[in-house]
């Protein structure tokens, strides 16, 4: 088929050849199955197809084996047999191994290139999901972020957010009148969870530079699509940031990309391995937000291929708007799994030659029940298939292989230095700084102002004529005790009457002699 990348099929008891059409491929789709039965594999194969095409992919690596797309497979291998095997039967004569361009990604850096994003370019909603926020701190954290737009400070890593924070916590009391309640053990709560995201490695994540775009959606010099590989076997460790980065990512690349219509091939394809992790315990709000970028985004291009083990982490509102699918086998030994097994089924085209459930449960390893949307996006019949073998090594880059490609990459040096640049935490610390200098100003303003004050009052009260009766010594014995006493009376009756005490005695003299008239 042109225009099309090839899946499978051929062989006895098999259907004809399935191809993805490139047309429709931006229609979204779905590769399911249990454990071990070749759902990588596929995975695999549609990342060396879409490459070759000419488009760029996004994909996370769980398990490490995807890193083998950098490199070609081995004629010498011990699966090369096997391989040439499948192929006699399904009809794949012009197979040959292949290398395609990769490029690694790391959102710890330790894999690959970073990752970066700013906390402002995250934004409450998804940060929210992150730090798994009850519905009152998410609000606190909508004013902080309000707060930091209409205050001209940048929001780029947790520092900023937490030294904002801080500030929100402290002029509570007036940003109450305006936003609402906000409580300290609000904020307090929300510090703590960024305490912990940042012992989790989070905090590698926000800062800059952060990652643009158009790094994920190049080409090499042969014209075959970059594929992006995500290290994700230590993100995985922590599911809600992997999946609140991939939900973010899909964000981006909906808001930033052009309208673009029905394409004859997408501009970029997403595959989401783990799917299960976006929806799990998510909120409603959250899941629409998915459902609204799946729904939307085809017109930008974008593919989106969910990976996951049973269909039913797909919700299904999401899981109607999969058009292209491949379903490895199903294991059924509880009611619960005949009943998902049986929904399984009920979404495909059927098939009068076979039974689609009996089938899901029958195909072995590198098989699967397939259906491909065909023309005007009808789906296509749903056809049992083997499934190709790859033409990249099958199994993961040693680490000195993984390291040459990295510092191969065009891309070596742009993200690997992070950037400190002038943001809220900087500015937040001026504003503290420049409020305690005026502080200090002002205090010695007041104590001059004192000084002043007991002066003129030690001044209007000294006698300086000199004492009949009395010697000169005695009298300036007795001057200087009077004077010492006087000033140290006059200094705390000065002190006195610029405090609160002083204040009310004033005002009660004043009363009073308004009260006499």
């Amino acid at each position: 088929m042109e225009n099309g990348i090839f899946i499978g099929g051929g062989g006895e008891n098999y259907g004809e050849k399935q191809y993805l059409a490139l047309g429709y491929a931006n229609r979204h789709g779905l590769v399911a199955g249990a454990t071990g039965t070749g759902k990588t594999v596929t995975l695999q194969i549609l990342a060396e197809g879409f490459s070759a095409a000419g488009v760029p992919v996004i994909l996370s690596d769980v398990k490490g084996d995807l890193s083998g797309l950098a490199v070609a497979g081995d004629p010498a291998g011990k699966l090369h047999a096997p391989f040439m095997e499948r192929n006699a039967k399904i009809g794949f004569d012009d197979f040959t191994y292949d290398r395609f361009p990769v490029t690694f990604w790391d959102l710890f850096g330790e894999q690959g290139h970073p990752i970066r994003t700013t906390v402002a370019d995250m934004g409450p909603l998804l940060l929210s999901r992150l730090l798994e926020l009850s519905e009152a701190q998410e609000g606190i954290l909508n004013i902080a972020f309000r707060l930091a737009d209409e205050q001209g400070m940048p929001l780029l890593d947790l520092e900023d957010l937490q030294a904002l924070l801080v500030w929100v916590g402290e002029n509570r009391e007036d940003l109450s009148l305006r936003y609402g309640n906000i409580s300290v053990q609000s904020v307090g709560a929300i510090q703590r969870r960024l305490l912990v995201l940042e012992n989790q490695g989070g905090a590698d994540f926000f800062g800059e530079p952060a990652l643009e775009l158009a790094d994920l959606m190049r080409t090499d010099a042969d014209g075959r699509g970059m594929i992006n590989i995500l290290a994700a076997d230590r993100l995985m460790g922590s599911p809600r940031l992997y999946a609140t980065f991939l939900l973010w990512l899909l964000s981006e690349l909906f808001e930033e990309l052009p309208e673009v219509g029905d394409p004859d091939k997408p501009k970029l394809v997403f595959f989401f391995d783990e799917a299960h992790l976006l929806f799990d315990d998510a909120p409603k709000a959250l899941v629409d937000k998915v459902e609204q970028v799946a729904r939307l985004i085809r017109s930008k291009g974008v593919g989106v291929y969910f990976i996951t083990q049973n269909p039913a982490d797909v919700p299904e509102d999401i899981l109607g708007q999969l058009g292209n699918r491949v379903q490895h086998a199903l294991r059924a030994f509880t009611a619960k799994d005949r009943k998902e097994l049986r929904m399984a089924a009920e979404t495909y085209r059927d098939n009068p030659r076979f039974d689609t459930e009996e089938a899901i449960m029958q195909v072995g390893v590198g098989e699967a029940v397939t259906s491909m949307l065909q023309k005007k996006g009808v789906p296509g019949m749903v056809e049992r298939t083997l499934i190709r073998p790859p033409a990249s090594r099958l199994g993961p880059l040693s680490g000195p292989e993984r390291r040459a490609v990295i510092d191969a990459s065009t891309l070596k040096g742009k993200y690997e230095t992070r950037v400190d640049r002038d943001s809220a935490a900087e500015i937040l610390a001026r504003r503290a700084e420049e409020a305690a200098r005026a502080a200090a100003e002002a205090e010695a303003a007041e104590e001059e102002a004192e000084d002043v004050t007991l002066r003129e009052f030690n001044a209007g009260r000294r006698y300086t004529a000199d004492r009949v009766g009395r010697s000169s010594s005695r009298s300036t014995r007795s001057n200087s005790r009077g004077d010492t006493l006087g000033e140290a009376l006059g200094k705390a009756l000065v002190k006195e009457l610029r405090g609160t005490t002083g204040r009310r005695i004033v005002r009660g003299i004043l009363g009073g002699l308004f009260k006499s008239r």
